[in-house]
């Protein structure tokens, strides 16, 4: 079985390899229409090639909706907890807004893909304090040309047995500064299909993404970014809990 487990996680790997091949001249293409219109180009064809490629490998995404659906015609701050590698695909099909995400600034340095990630994310350094504000101020851009932002504020994977590990204050920040909604979405069976400890350890199988009620940041008139942060972790948390995700067992 383990060695069936390496072989699908190879076809896996190679197969997403060729993605990003393919994606690499359509990306030079897009150049021309800019960052904002370019941009959105590409990620209406990223949300056809993930979930193409989701289905290839045998994992069933589907996005199902706990709470009111996002308004089509509104800017949100997407949040989504962050547990596998896997979790940066399944969010492409999952948000239908157009939407930039942050993102690690060392994946820049990779042949090839890091082309295609300077294009399309917002990247951060958060060890550095500088390289932080510049992210945020790069997002309040985004967000002022009418475009959604997706973050995972756990910053990396969270290894424990918690719903959750501590996020960051960014996101909720710009929440504040901008009344922009905070949409948490709820990501299930990543863990399960592909674990953080390697990317050899994919198993084909559902894929779920729960949209949760959204949090409006002009309800807590009083609350600054981590009473947001705080909001969103206690909202999230619960109804992790509630799904019975299996990193918690």
């Amino acid at each position: 079985m383990r060695v069936l487990q390496f072989l699908y996680s190879l076809y896996a790997f190679l197969l997403f390899a060729v993605v990003i091949l393919l994606l690499a001249p359509i990306v030079a293409l897009s150049l021309p229409f800019g960052r904002i219109r370019g941009g959105n180009m590409m990620y209406d064809i990223f949300r056809v090639l993930a979930q193409s490629m989701l289905y290839m490998i045998g994992i069933q995404h589907t996005t199902r909706y706990a709470g009111p659906k996002p308004n089509p015609n509104e800017q949100y701050i997407f949040i989504a907890n962050h547990i596998s590698y896997l979790d940066a695909i399944v969010i492409i099909p999952t948000v239908k807004h157009h939407f930039r995400p942050i993102g690690k600034y060392e994946l820049l340095k990779i042949p090839i893909f890091g082309f295609i990630y300077k294009f399309c994310v917002i990247t951060v350094n958060r060890s550095n304090a500088e390289d932080r504000a510049r992210s945020l101020d790069d997002l309040r851009k985004i967000l002022a040309k009418g475009i959604s932002i997706v973050v995972f504020p756990e910053g990396t994977f969270n290894e424990s047995k918690n719903a959750l590990k501590e996020m960051y204050d960014g996101a909720f920040k710009l929440a504040v500064e901008t009344g922009k909604k905070i949409q948490p979405i709820l990501l299930l069976d990543t863990f399960d299909r592909l674990h953080f400890k390697s990317i050899f350890l994919l198993t084909p199988g559902r894929s779920r993404a729960i949209y949760i009620d959204p949090i409006n940041p002009n309800d807590y008139p009083e609350a600054d970014a981590k009473g947001l942060k705080a909001i969103a972790e206690k909202l999230m948390s619960e109804k992790l809990a509630e799904y019975k995700v299996s990193w918690m067992m």
